[in-house]
């Protein structure tokens, strides 16, 4: 390869210097479910792609970590929550180890949101809520994908699309029972703004056994 296309892909050779717009102490919410909305707001008011998307860590019963993005759906001061089916690999990992990590990136912001806590199962009634709510194509995917497992190829998908599209033809797509949703209770939250010179904002929430938040400042 030349030199001029080394330097192009050289990932050491990819700079941007981040504005000096900065966080302060003093224009955090006490209560961090607070300061997450005002900036979940805004990072939809900019337009950004999906910007409920958060990538979901967790760790299996061997200790093994994976990561994949998954959407938010709601969130309150009990926590954060997706849907998912509960035979995937992240819902396995969950039912052996509930220690869960969210982490939301907002680039045009020059924002992240990083979200420690446990997951816990919401209820039918909030599950069968938000499934109802689905558009008719999502609701029938649910049923489709046996998630995680090895398929032998798409055709097998549309096909199995296909006969649950006559299966509930007539009548109400109910909600599977292996699928629903994670409340992520958070033990902490740390909120990340860059600034010039790498002398990024860094401040963390973390839930006191009193069930106060006590904040601290973070190097970057």
């Amino acid at each position: 390869m030349s030199s001029e296309t080394n330097s192009a892909t050289d990932p050491s050779s990819l700079r941007r210097e981040y504005s000096t717009r900065g966080l302060r102490r003093a224009e955090l919410d006490p209560n961090p479910v607070a300061q997450f909305r005002k900036w979940f707001n805004e990072a939809v008011s900019e337009k950004l792609l999906e910007p409920n998307a958060m990538t979901l860590s967790t760790v299996c019963a061997e200790g093994r970590p994976s990561s994949r993005t998954v959407l938010l759906k709601a969130f309150d001061d009990r926590g954060f929550v997706f849907y998912t089916n509960y035979t995937s690999r992240k819902a396995t990992d969950i039912s052996s180890n509930p220690h869960v990590a969210l982490l939301f990136t907002w680039l045009p912001l020059e924002r992240q949101v990083a979200i420690c806590g446990h997951a816990e199962k919401v209820s039918t009634t909030e599950s069968l809520a938000y499934f109802l709510s689905r558009p008719i194509g999502s609701r029938l995917g649910a049923w489709v994908s046996n998630q995680s497992k090895v398929i032998p190829s798409r055709r097998l998908l549309e096909m199995k699309f296909e006969e649950m599209r006559r299966k509930f033809a007539d009548g109400q797509i109910p909600l599977p029972d292996f699928w629903g949703g994670y409340r992520v209770v958070p033990q902490s939250i740390e909120f990340w703004q860059g600034n010039a010179s790498r002398l990024h904002d860094r401040f963390i929430y973390i839930l006191k056994p009193d069930s106060n938040w006590h904040i601290e400042r973070l190097a970057p």
